[in-house]
């Protein structure tokens, strides 16, 4: 009886997702886009960490293997993920196709290019190595949202040599600007420094970030969507990294960490403020925030109503009580199989959700999409 129930909820949420899909498919907002861009880490990345060990004949990410990819594409595509991801189903919405790597197209005709791009990078960073560097932090990545919009401006240059008026496309766009942020403040996290010392980051970053959508805004950008971070304090990696017999530090609906979650909301608030003023500068320019973390926490406080079996324990993990050990990645060995059912679980690989979750994420993103159509600016 409990199977056939648990069997009815997932086809009833499945039915409501393709719904929203369906709904925004015949919106505005499809074929309202001529093309996406898109900035981030690994929760966007769609192969440009791929394509950088193989341009560079260095090792291969664990997206390059199984079973990564086996749920919609059947093949490791670089994504974290088992299939799609966030910023996929809202080029599939948009009517576009899939976003390209920025490394794996940036020397190709502007025409292999024009209906988008994605800049994102697993392990990338809002801020460079020099404020890590400053403040005692290995910085595991060199590449920052400074170096993305780096690559956003050459590809421009590119497009801008092929398209007599760049501006309009630009104009026509979506701007994605991540989510990004996490990486700055779980690695310094991860490398022993209090929460104390890494909250003080939060303004640095937001910043950055503003600065960033400021000069996409100068260069022509007329739609951006900004999305928040999202609750780190449930993730199975951070659960495993900062596990503790304290149970003051969890919440006792979800099982999350309280303080973690907290950090990721004060990012979030801080960004809000950031992008009412940017909005206040730029009245005809439509800056949409995402609410990752409220459409993500929908789902741990009611993982039944949506489908889900498993909220804490990664798909594809092995080890510890949540699945998951920070030295076995999920397609490197031994991690080379995953659970019978990711779109029964929330998290993939203890770091990035499936693409069960991507999908419900982004049905709240979309609807919101379509509301902003209507003169909302946040979701």
């Amino acid at each position: 009886m409990a199977s056939s129930c648990f069997c009815w909820l997932k086809q009833n949420s499945i039915v409501s997702f393709l719904f929203v899909i369906i709904t925004i498919t015949n919106s505005p907002a499809n074929g309202y886009f001529s093309s996406m861009f898109s900035f981030g880490d690994s929760l966007t990345d769609t192969g440009n960490k791929l394509q950088i060990a193989i341009s560079t004949s260095t090792k291969l990410p664990p997206s390059a293997f199984p079973p990564n990819g086996q749920t919609f594409f059947h093949h490791p595509t670089g994504r974290r993920c088992d299939g799609r991801l966030i910023i996929d189903f809202l080029a599939e919405a948009s009517g576009l196709p899939f976003l390209p790597p920025y490394f794996g197209v940036k020397n190709g005709p502007p025409e292999s290019f024009h209906r988008g791009v994605n800049f994102a990078v697993a392990g990338a960073t809002v801020m460079d190595s020099a404020f890590f560097e400053e403040r005692g932090i290995l910085s595991l990545t060199n590449i920052s949202l400074v170096d993305e919009m780096g690559f956003f401006k050459d590809i421009l240059s590119s497009l801008c040599s092929y398209y007599p008026d760049c501006k309009e496309l630009l104009r026509s766009s979506l701007i994605v600007m991540g989510a990004i942020g996490g990486n700055d403040y779980g690695h310094a996290l991860k490398q022993g420094k209090d929460i104390e010392e890494v909250r003080p980051f939060v303004p640095f970053v937001v910043q950055s970030i503003a600065s960033a959508i400021k000069e996409l805004i100068d260069l022509g950008a007329a739609t951006i969507l900004v999305p928040g971070n999202l609750p780190c304090g449930c993730s199975p990696s951070w659960l495993t990294y900062f596990q503790t017999s304290d149970e003051d530090e969890y919440d006792p609906l979800t099982g999350c960490l309280l303080w973690a979650n907290q950090l990721a909301e004060y990012h979030n608030e801080m960004l809000q403020k950031g992008l009412e003023k940017i909005r206040n500068l730029h009245p005809n320019v439509s800056i949409i925030y995402g609410n990752y973390y409220n459409a993500a926490m929908r789902i741990y406080h009611s993982p039944k109503q949506f489908g889900f079996r498993e909220t804490m324990k990664a798909c594809c993990g092995m080890g510890g009580a949540y699945n998951f050990d920070p030295s076995m990645s999920c397609g490197n060995p031994p991690v080379t199989s995953c659970c019978n059912d990711p779109s029964s679980f929330v998290s993939w690989d203890g770091i990035h959700y499936t693409e069960a979750t991507y999908g419900y994420i982004s049905s709240s993103i979309l609807q919101g999409l379509n509301t902003a159509f209507n003169g909302s600016a946040s979701f």
